[in-house]
């Protein structure tokens, strides 16, 4: 498998547990799960995949921490490198704008020669509008801990299930 970094933002703790979740399941170590609110954007460096999560924040906004590092980051030359992006949304009380932090880092690194992967079918998810909904597909995996949460590792599941095949 290729070497793989995990680097999140969160507030609360649901990305950070997502992260770590998805660490598990991929066999990532500890020191390869980073808080992009206290790490330096050039430990991307190590990596050939980079897993990026953000929860979505007020009407579609990123997490905090995701600020300067995301602009660090898309001055990086990622050509070579893999990228797959996940989120955490709420799609009742913010429908539309439903994890629209996945789509502002897609956006964001579009030109930065990293190859995207990691989309996810739209069906299953209640939504009105989302910025990480692109040619009718999320551009990552976007999760809802707070009124789907029993919809989460199925989710992951998969999600790993189709990275797997690029990452390996």
């Amino acid at each position: 498998m290729k070497k793989v970094g995990i680097f999140y933002g969160s507030t609360t703790g649901a990305t950070e547990g997502v992260a770590e979740t998805i660490a598990a399941r991929l066999g990532v170590a500890s020191e390869d799960i980073h808080n992009v609110g206290t790490t330096k954007v050039d430990e991307v460096d190590k990596y050939d995949v980079l897993l990026l999560g953000s929860s979505t924040w007020g009407i579609g906004e990123l997490q905090d921490d995701w600020n300067d590092f995301l602009d660090k980051l898309k001055a990086k030359n990622l050509s070579g490198k893999t990228v797959a992006i996940f989120g955490c949304g709420d799609s009742a009380s913010f429908g539309g704008s439903f994890c629209d932090a996945i789509g502002i880092i897609y956006n964001e690194l579009q030109g930065s020669g990293c190859q995207f992967a990691g989309s996810v079918d739209t069906d299953g998810y209640s939504y009105d509008s989302s910025e990480a909904c692109v040619d009718g597909q999320f551009v990552g995996l976007p999760l809802d801990e707070s009124n789907e949460s029993d919809q989460t590792d199925k989710r992951i599941d998969a999600w790993i299930s189709g990275l797997k095949q690029v990452i390996c």
